[in-house]
Order: structure tokens, then C-alpha cells, then sequence
């Protein structure tokens, strides 16, 4: 269906999605919460990886979409295994150390895990926030190519916190979309992938784009389509899907992950690169290299 990249470049494609999308929270999270207008108003486009915004992070600081996404990293990493247990326990203890941020939805399925020791929330028609597709991108890099091992990661670290038909198929589809890119589809080739998922879910339609960019999962999507399809280069898109503000860090990770593995590594500006903080982008590399090594893909060589 699509072309396989040779091992170097899958690496390469794995890291640059890992790295984008911590370079797409750290650029959206300054905006996160203010208006397009607001932003057009203040820096005309907003391009720079500065921190501040209500969080006041320092520039290249990640907030809990990448700081999620790493303990199920660490999880998978330092089992060898996929282990539930022990990413709940991570989630635990991430937000047992204070995190900068943590969504409710996401706050409440840990706390019920810590108190129960509960790995899957009840079903919640309330629960189709963005807080499981955001973390998700370690699943997809396991489990590669291999959709059923996909489907099963990605739920299961989904149910955690969010047990809802909207996110699980947000979740599924944006995995599936991150194997094509990591494995050389071409952009007429995901969209199609697209188009199929949106009669699927009609939903999740993004033609015309609405320009709503909250945490609800389908406004999300619906953003991160938008912009990654209007896109020509890595910069492009997530110039366009930050400046729409709303849930900006969580859009800015979602399309930062999925240019990421569109582009490449030497898509991601470098000015951008340079603002993030350097241990967090060296544990990516050694996180991401030992996550892709363990997958089907990385097995067979």
C-alpha cells in the first residue's frame, strides 16, 4: 500500500516525530487558550518558541502531552514488554511529582488508578477530550507496522484515563496515519486514509474547516487535518495549527508528531530545535531508538 522506508530512515522518520511533537507543545503552549484574533493581534503570526504564555514555561519547555507520552515510553522501554501496570504506575507518579499541567479527564483516571488500582475507566460519553491521542505516539512507534498490535497499545493506554467511542477512534486513526507517514505513504495516500475514517465517523469531517481548536478530540483532529494537508513543509503546518490557538500545545503535538513523521528530521527548523531543552530531546533520541528496535519492524531487520 505504501512504501517502506530502509532502517536508517525509519529511525530518522521515528525520531523526527517523537522530537516534533515535543517541539509542537513547546511552540503551542505559549498560545494555548488565546483566540486566533488574540494571536494575530499580539504577534501578527506567531512563529517563535519563546515559553511564557499561562503556564510561564521556559522556552523548550514540554508540558503533559510529551511529559505523558514519555512515561509510556519509559514503560515499554524498561520492560522490554508492554506493561499497563507499569505505565499507570508512571502516570502516577508524574503527576505525584506536580506536572505544569495535567487535564482533568486525565487527572481523574490516574487518581482512580492510585486509589484502585484501576487500568480502565468506565465508558464516559463525557470523555472524548484529546488526552489519549495526545500521549499515543510510543504505541504507534512498538507496534509498527502492525495495525492489530496497534489497535490494542492504543486503547489500552487510552482506557487509562479515557474510555469514550469518539477518542478511541481518534486514537486509532491517528495511529494508523503515523505508521503510514513513518513507512513513506505519500499525503494523497493519508488522505485517503482520512476520507475513508471520515465516513467512517462524519463527525470528524474537516471540509470546511471550522477553525475550533479545543480539547474536545474531533475539534483537534479537525485542526491537525487541516493544517497538515494544507502544509508544505513541517513549518508550515504547525505554524498554521498552533496560530489557531484553543488547546494550542496539544494540536501543536498531535501535528508536530505527524509532520514529524511525514518530513523528517531535516524538515524541523533549526532555530526550534536549538529552544528546546536538550535532556528532553536526548531521552527522545535513546527512548525512540530502543521503542522502534523493540517493534515488529525493527525486529525483522
Amino acid at each position: 500500500m505504501f512504501n517502506h522506508y530502509n532502517r536508517d530512515d525509519l529511525f530518522s522518520h521515528a525520531r523526527a516525530a517523537f522530537i516534533g511533537m515535543a517541539v509542537g507543545d513547546a511552540l503551542g503552549a505559549t498560545v494555548e487558550f488565546m483566540t486566533a484574533p488574540e494571536i494575530r493581534a499580539k504577534y501578527g503570526v506567531f512563529k517563535e518558541i519563546t515559553g511564557g504564555g499561562w503556564l510561564r514555561l521556559k522556552p523548550g519547555q514540554v508540558t503533559d502531552d510529551t511529559e505523558m507520552a514519555l512515561c509510556i515510553a519509559r514503560a515499554i522501554v524498561r520492560n522490554q514488554c508492554w506493561s499497563l501496570e507499569t505505565i499507570a504506575g508512571n502516570f502516577a507518579s508524574w503527576l505525584k511529582s506536580r506536572p505544569v499541567d495535567c487535564g482533568d479527564t486525565c487527572r481523574k483516571g490516574i487518581r482512580s488508578f492510585m486509589l484502585n488500582g484501576t487500568l480502565e475507566v468506565p465508558p464516559n460519553e463525557w470523555d472524548a477530550g484529546n488526552g489519549a491521542a495526545m500521549r499515543l505516539l510510543p504505541t504507534a512507534l512498538f507496534s509498527l507496522p502492525d495495525e492489530q498490535l496497534l489497535k490494542k497499545y492504543a486503547l489500552e493506554q487510552a482506557h487509562i484515563t479515557h474510555n469514550n467511542v469518539v477518542s478511541d477512534a481518534a486514537c486509532i486513526c491517528l495511529g494508523k496515519m503515523l505508521h503510514m507517514a513513518l513507512c513513506g505513504a505519500t499525503k494523497n495516500q493519508l488522505r485517503r486514509e482520512v476520507g475513508g475514517f471520515v465516513a467512517r465517523f462524519p463527525t470528524f469531517e474537516f471540509e470546511p474547516y471550522r477553525g475550533l481548536a479545543t480539547g474536545y478530540v474531533v475539534d483537534t483532529l479537525q485542526t491537525v487535518f487541516h493544517w497538515f494537508f494544507k502544509g508544505s513543509d513541517f513549518e508550515e503546518c504547525l505554524v498554521g495549527t498552533v496560530n489557531q490557538g484553543g488547546d494550542a500545545d496539544t494540536t501543536g503535538a498531535i501535528c508536530g508528531m505527524l509532520a514529524g513523521a511525514y518530513y523528517g528530521m531535516e524538515s524541523i527548523p533549526r532555530r526550534w530545535l536549538k529552544r528546546m531543552d536538550k535532556q528532553v530531546i536526548a531521552e527522545i533520541e535513546t527512548l525512540t531508538e530502543h521503542l522502534v528496535s523493540a517493534s515488529p519492524a525493527g525486529q525483522a531487520g
